[in-house]
């Protein structure tokens, strides 16, 4: 096999880190009158360098580099990709949206890149430790962003909350890694892999796999670790909603496929029933509460809970099937999810005045284009077809089915019902005529750079919704690489565990 050198391994993470330190080594050198808008279309160009990087990595030979803590596969291009393209849209969102003279402008995006440095890394670390390093990294950039508007007093608030209960979630991570090293003597994944199934003390390694599983849960913000996500996703700025409902949640969810199918796959019979119930509880409580919410942004977060159980569901699947109906749906709700918080971010303004459903009332008479797109990105989060939100649930609850799990996919499809009932709600709001009475909101401007982020969602959502094989086959090539490890392939719990036939499209 062709040797590449290491600084390939890592090429879109430095790419991201130098673009990064650019725009913090600008930001400082220009006076303090001078607009800082354009920071932030050199931290997107850096961005969109970074995923053309990714995409370029599927050129060099699978492996791994800097004494195995890192890979290069394609399930780390598939993740890359993804979250850098979620980082792009974000920056083009907060370009348009962030007051021209806001405090620290040049900070917030070099923050947004550097957490995606964290992000990139932590779905290419096969190292326990760097894991860590690369969660934290991701960790502190969004704290920091959540209280970006400090003036408000909910911002820092919802900081606060996040900083606490993500610090307490991510002891739990660090522990379960101390546990695990304790039992296996190692933090490389593939080694942990090969040593753990005949470990002296297995009860080590049980509860090593338990605490990983409560601090990435966390994460991904499913019951019962969901108790921050209302407050954090009310009070943040919409911009960074907008970022942190999606880019984050999709590494650790990248995260959750390695440590679950990739570094304990013996322990399936312990962490399937465990992924089970916690789909269940993250369906059903998200929705329920969903229900009973006015506030749109509180309203998402609980909508973005009951999502976290939908892709869960898809862990039911049994191998590859599993990992690739995962992967899918992280696409599909990535991409409608970042559309939805750019219409937000535009209709509620930087300061979020209109942030009830009935602020909402006649946006399709006032701004057609965004009450059309509203609608369009709530029809997708139901589920309806030709939409990628149809797709995602459809290869997830198909890979439940398909790994015994036939209740599980009922019970997602019950909930997708009643998930019905809130969007369709804000979505009618939308449409329904203003009232008389009723003062007339301002009409919200789309920039040039908020029309490309809007744009390039749209354009995610239908082609995930109408042409899904290119994204469903890109998974599945994702699914085999983490299935099949350099070290790994003559296992023999690898070679006896089960198989089922791969997802296909019904186009």
């Amino acid at each position: 096999m062709t040797s590449v050198p290491d600084i390939y391994r890592i090429l879109p993470e430095f790419i991201l880190t130098l673009t990064g330190v650019a725009v913090m080594l600008i930001d400082s050198s220009l006076p303090p009158s001078w607009s800082r808008r354009y920071l932030g279309f050199l931290a997107a160009i850096g961005t969109t360098i970074a995923l053309w990087a990714s995409i370029l990595q599927l050129e060099f030979p699978q492996g791994t580099g800097f004494f195995q803590t890192v890979e290069t596969s394609a399930f780390t291009v598939f993740f890359h990709v993804l979250i850098c393209g979620l980082v792009l849209v974000a920056l083009l969102l907060a370009i348009d949206t962030l007051p021209p003279h806001t405090h620290h402008q040049g900070e917030f995006y070099a923050l947004i890149v550097f957490g995606a440095v964290g992000m990139c890394l932590l779905t290419s670390a096969v190292e326990l430790l760097l894991v860590f390093i690369a969660l934290e990294i991701s960790s502190i950039s969004t704290y920091i962003l959540a209280a970006y508007r400090k003036q408000t007093g909910r911002s820092p608030e919802a900081a606060i909350k996040y900083f606490l209960l993500g610090s307490f979630a991510t002891a739990f991570l660090l522990y379960g890694i101390a546990l695990v090293f304790g039992a296996t003597g190692t933090t490389q994944i593939y080694e942990i892999a090969h040593l753990a199934p005949t470990a002296q003390n297995h009860t080590l390694v049980i509860a090593a796999l338990a605490l990983m599983l409560v601090g990435i849960l966390f994460k991904v913000s499913a019951v019962p670790f969901h108790v921050w996500t209302p407050d954090v996703y009310e009070g943040a700025p919409s911009p960074v909603v907008a970022l942190m409902s999606t880019a984050p949640k999709i590494a650790a969810f990248a995260l959750l496929l390695r440590v679950v199918y990739e570094m304990f796959p013996d322990l399936r019979s312990l962490w399937a029933p465990l992924l089970w119930i916690v789909a269940v509880l993250s369906m059903t409580v998200g929705n329920l509460a969903a229900l009973r919410q006015q506030n749109v942004k509180r309203m998402l977060a609980y909508s973005a809970i009951a999502h976290a159980g939908y892709l869960l569901a898809a862990f039911a699947g049994i191998g590859e099937v599993g990992i690739a109906a995962a992967a899918f749906y992280a696409a599909a709700y990535a991409a409608m999810n970042v559309g939805i918080f750019a219409i937000i971010t535009l209709v509620a303004g930087y300061d979020e005045q209109l942030s009830l459903i009935d602020d909402f009332r006649g946006l399709v008479y006032r701004s057609p284009l965004l009450g059309c797109l509203l609608i369009f990105f709530l029809i997708s989060l139901i589920g309806i077809p030709f939409t990628g939100g149809f797709f995602g649930k459809f290869y997830a609850f198909t890979a439940a089915v398909g790994g015994g799990a036939i209740a599980l996919a009922i019970i997602g499809l019950l909930n997708s019902g009643l998930a019905a009932g809130y969007y369709l709600r804000l979505a009618l709001v939308a449409a329904q005529r203003p009232l008389a009475d009723q003062p007339v909101p301002r009409k919200p401007e789309v920039g040039v750079a908020v029309g490309a982020a809007l744009l390039l969602a749209v354009i995610a959502t239908l082609v995930l919704g109408i042409i899904p094989g290119a994204t469903l086959d890109a998974a599945q090539s994702a699914a085999h690489t983490l299935q099949a490890p350099p070290a790994a392939t003559t296992s023999p719990t690898s070679a006896a565990s089960p198989q089922a036939a791969p997802l296909q499209s019904p186009q």
